[in-house]
């Protein structure tokens, strides 16, 4: 059975979605090729050549690939499929933007947010907001399959390298252009794959108070920082810390959540983690059924506590 994965990448380095989502594709199948579509991608292409249990890497590059774009790349992808009977990506922007237009070409149902490879054939998906499981068997010619990438661990690098075969890019009407990419510069681990998160609510009440009660542990631990919607929709915090139902899904080791209630839609993107710390000065906040560790008190003594003591 060949896979199709097709890979998260900036050009220069591989994420490491693309690694995990390899895992979810091994589980499939033993046959993976790696796609890598972009413009002087060939850094991205040898390290996805050096993961363990990978084919071969299929390197297309053109100047309609270098952002991604949904029509170019999913009609890259649509003109492969027939090789392949599942066509795996991680459930990154790029992963979500791309797979659901090549279920459309191909005429098949997708399978969104795999967090479990069952079978072959069957998976399991999160559904009403994590609160329930769904198990999925598709009986479709060609798979099309996102995976939830928190859920799986990275592939490993491995002693030999796959081998990098370069083909040709599908020529395709030029229906959207790249315009510019806005990025916010930090210095942190990458949310969705840090090992230890440290996320703020409403209840830190300004963009100042959550900076310098949040960002000082987040410094000392080494970990990424994360955000309510509450606290984002507030201005407390950036758009791309969000956690959440509409925000990134995390499952790190370590999550402590600093003055936030526990909402289902935060839960469904957090609840996952290994172990989870709670710190809310309301006894009675839903966050506390899901912590394994939970703090009654108020955030802006027992927080920078915690930093004086680690």
């Amino acid at each position: 059975m060949a896979i199709l994965l097709f890979a998260d990448h900036d050009n220069a380095s591989l994420s490491e979605h693309s690694a995990r989502a390899l895992s979810a594709a091994l589980q499939i199948g033993a046959e993976v090729d790696i796609l890598i579509a972009g413009q002087g991608a060939a850094p991205a292409a040898e390290a996805a050549a050096a993961l363990t249990g990978v084919r071969r890497v299929l390197l297309a590059e053109d100047g309609s690939l270098s952002e991604r774009l949904a029509e170019p790349t999913a009609a890259l992808i649509v003109q492969l499929a027939g090789d392949y009977d599942t066509i795996v990506a991680p459930a990154t922007s790029s992963g979500k933007n791309v797979l659901p237009r090549v279920a459309a070409l191909l005429d098949v149902m997708q399978l969104s947010e795999v967090t479990e490879v069952v079978a072959p054939d069957t998976f399991k998906r999160p559904i009403y907001a994590g609160n329930a499981i769904e198990v999925v068997q598709s009986a479709e010619a060609v798979r099309v399959v996102t995976v939830r990438s928190a859920s799986f661990s990275p592939a490993a690098t491995g002693s030999a390298a796959a081998p990098i075969v370069a083909i040709q890019p599908a020529t395709v009407p030029a229906l959207s252009s790249f315009r510019q990419n806005l990025l916010s510069a930090n210095d942190r681990p990458d949310l969705s794959s840090a090992r230890i998160v440290v996320s703020g609510g409403r209840a830190l009440g300004s963009k100042e108070r959550f900076e310098a009660t949040i960002n000082p542990l987040a410094d000392k631990l080494g970990a990424a920082v994360g955000a309510s919607r509450a606290a984002v929709d507030a201005g407390y915090a950036a758009n791309d810390f969000q956690v959440g139902q509409t925000g990134k899904v995390v499952a790190p080791d370590l999550y402590i959540a600093c003055g936030i209630s526990g909402a289902i839609q935060h839960l469904a993107g957090m609840k996952d983690s290994r172990i989870i710390v709670a710190i809310n000065s309301d006894g009675e906040a839903p966050i506390f059924q899901v912590a394994d560790y939970g703090i009654v008190g108020d955030i802006f003594d027992i927080v920078p506590e915690m930093e004086r003591a680690l």
